[in-house]
């Protein structure tokens, strides 16, 4: 009979040690999250050469910028804040720049970034 999470010898069960691990491993993601969340925070207040830095360091744990561009404007991948007038046709749809970079952690967006789009004159 187990009491505790233990067996009768007071020795952790199996199960104790998973139940402790799955709680380890939540605590870690979400403080994982929130630090992520933090630093993109500073980042969005930050100068260039710490902009820099803090890049660097997020995309060494999976986290990079997006930055869209000279891409063909995609509203389910980014968000117009604005629009450039063109003549040239061969502009039209794409983004013109990307004011705001967004993040992408292992392929999940963070957050999508923020772009003015070429538009017909």
């Amino acid at each position: 009979m187990s009491v505790n999470g233990t067996d009768p010898t007071g020795v952790a069960s199996d199960d104790g040690v998973e139940t402790i691990a799955d709680e380890l491993l939540d605590q870690a993601l979400a403080e994982r999250r929130a630090l992520v969340q933090l630093c993109l925070y500073a980042l969005d207040r930050a100068s260039s050469g710490v902009v820099e830095r803090i890049e660097e360091g997020l995309s060494t744990i999976g986290v990079v910028a997006v930055r869209a561009d000279g891409e063909r404007f995609d509203p389910s991948v980014h968000e117009a804040a604005g629009t450039v007038p063109t003549d040239d046709a061969s502009l039209q749809g794409l983004v013109a720049e990307t004011e705001v970079p967004g993040f992408c952690d292992r392929g999940r967006v963070l957050r999508a970034p923020i772009v003015t789009v070429y538009t017909a004159r």
